[in-house]
């Protein structure tokens, strides 16, 4: 048959070359690129899990980047806090040379107070004007915002941690469930004959958590003159005395000074009496599982839990921090979860009453939130507050009776407690500064610690999933030259091939000439 309308095999071999020509323009455009998938119908399923994989690469990468800076933010808070410690253990060691007042003058310990005073002004300038790109790190900004807070509860808080995960805030409840406790010992004094004195010479051994002293009383001596000998030495001993229900006749109690386990009170009578039958002076303590009563309407010598002793210990708080039991130290509680973390000073009354409501505040503010992870989610976000570390910040020590802070060792600072020129007595200075010194140091370890097992970690975790993500990705997308050259050849021989049978299958059509001779 010789048809000249539709030349089929012309038509064939155009198709033909036009899929060579595809199949060229199709390695080409991979081996220019070096793409396997360069456009959506190379690899439709291909495409989707690639572009997936992408996504997780430049998070994954930006989360690193992120962690970095972190690292970055942490190391210069921690650089400038220990320039504050550094300037915290220098007046450390100015309030110990002011002490020594019998071998400086007036005039040393006047320039002494000069130098704790710029000393702590400079302290407060840091915490003022150490920045980070524009954020400023030490002046409670980074630091969790707190509200409704009872003053009658809590003398201080400090939240180090937590999480916002579906709410906008935190809510802390403290309940306390056993009171914190002095250690405590009770003398009968009452019960002689005649009642309010010592009714025998007794020379006692009073020992506490400062050291140990040794007094003597002869008999007949009141009780109130008593507690007023002890009361001289609660600076060396760190045990005081007082009056049951301010009456001589009622007794007299011996009391450590703080709250807590490590607090303690030890009364021992150190010579024998003249007749051991008719001694009177026996001492006596509550069982430590006992909460101390109310004395108001009289002591309760005849309670069953009150038992003879010569040494009593304090007790820690417990309390429920959001129904978790905190960890109690003196008057102190601490909660450290992934959820909460916290440190709590309460007040002397709310610890020692377990019957006391329970007291609640909000955790509004987030602190310094930083996106550790490649998605941004709650789960993938780290909260960690940076206190203030200004000087009327620092401290928060109970002073005789008032809660001091690092402000108060400057010339003319609430109460005075440490004026160099003409105080004798410096425990209390020495209290505010080594709590100062403690929450420093706590802080450039909470932050060293958050460098070091959380970001450094999730550092290397995130190399980790870039790496294997890219490797990943890389199978499914790149091209393999190898195999991309060979199909190029293939393409260029079809083509080469397709166009010399394109030129036959059109010259095929002049044959039917011959048949029209």
């Amino acid at each position: 048959m010789a048809r000249i309308n539709t030349n089929i095999p012309s038509v064939i071999a155009q198709q033909n070359l036009v899929n060579s020509n595809k199949d060229l323009e199709s390695a080409l455009e991979r081996l220019s690129t070096g793409l396997r998938i360069n456009r959506g119908k190379d690899d439709p399923a291909g495409l989707i899990i690639t572009e997936r994989l992408r996504s997780d690469i430049s998070g994954a990468q930006q989360a690193i980047s992120n962690a970095e800076r972190a690292s970055s933010v942490i190391a210069t808070t921690e650089a400038a806090m220990a320039e504050v410690s550094d300037l915290l253990l220098s007046i450390k060691e100015l309030i110990v040379g002011s002490a020594n007042t019998g071998a400086n003058s007036v005039e040393e310990r006047a320039a002494n107070q000069l130098q704790i005073d710029s000393a702590i002004d400079s302290i407060t300038r840091i915490s003022n004007t150490a920045t980070f790109g524009g954020l400023t790190l030490l002046n409670g900004s980074l630091d969790y915002t707190l509200s409704g807070i009872n003053p009658s509860a809590i003398d201080r808080a400090q939240v180090t941690n937590a999480s916002f995960i579906g709410q906008t805030q935190v809510g802390v409840e403290i309940d306390v469930i056993a009171s914190a406790q002095v250690g405590s010992l009770f003398f009968n004094g009452g019960s002689g004959s005649p009642a309010g004195e010592i009714l025998s010479s007794v020379e006692l051994e009073i020992a506490g958590p400062r050291g140990v002293q040794v007094v003597t009383f002869p008999s007949g001596t009141a009780l109130d003159t008593v507690a007023n000998a002890i009361n001289n030495l609660t600076a060396t001993t760190g045990v005081q005395a007082a009056l049951i229900n301010g009456n001589v006749n009622s007794g007299l109690s011996f009391s450590s000074e703080g709250y807590g386990s490590a607090e303690f009170v030890s009364v021992k009578r150190l010579n024998t009496p003249n007749n051991p039958a008719d001694d009177a002076f026996i001492l006596y303590k509550f069982d430590d599982a006992y909460a101390l009563p109310d004395v108001s309407a009289g002591f309760p010598w005849s309670d069953p839990q009150l038992t003879t002793a010569t040494r009593d210990a304090g007790r820690n708080v417990a309390a429920l921090v959001n129904g978790t039991l905190a960890t109690g130290r003196g008057l102190e509680v601490s909660l450290n979860t992934t959820q909460l973390g916290l440190n709590l000073t309460l007040d002397a009354a709310f610890a020692t009453d377990p019957t006391t409501a329970a007291s609640s505040f909000n955790v509004t503010g987030s602190g310094a939130q930083f996106q550790v992870g490649p998605e941004v989610s709650a789960l993938q976000q780290v909260n960690v507050g940076i206190p203030s570390v200004a000087a009327s910040r620092l401290g928060g020590t109970v002073v005789n009776g008032a809660l001091e802070f690092l402000s108060s060792l400057k010339t003319g600072g609430k109460n005075d407690i440490a004026n160099m020129v003409d105080r004798s007595d410096f425990t209390g200075a020495q209290g505010v500064l080594d709590k100062s010194i403690d929450q420093v140091a706590v802080t450039r370890g909470r932050l060293g610690a958050f460098e070091r097992n959380v970001l450094d970690p999730n550092v290397r975790s995130l190399q980790s999933s870039v790496e294997n993500l890219s490797a990943s990705n890389s199978q499914i997308r790149d091209a393999d030259f190898a195999y991309e050259t060979s199909q190029l050849t293939r393409a260029q021989v079809l083509s080469s091939a397709g166009t010399s049978v394109l030129q036959l299958a059109n010259q095929q059509a002049q044959q039917v000439l011959q048949l029209l001779g």
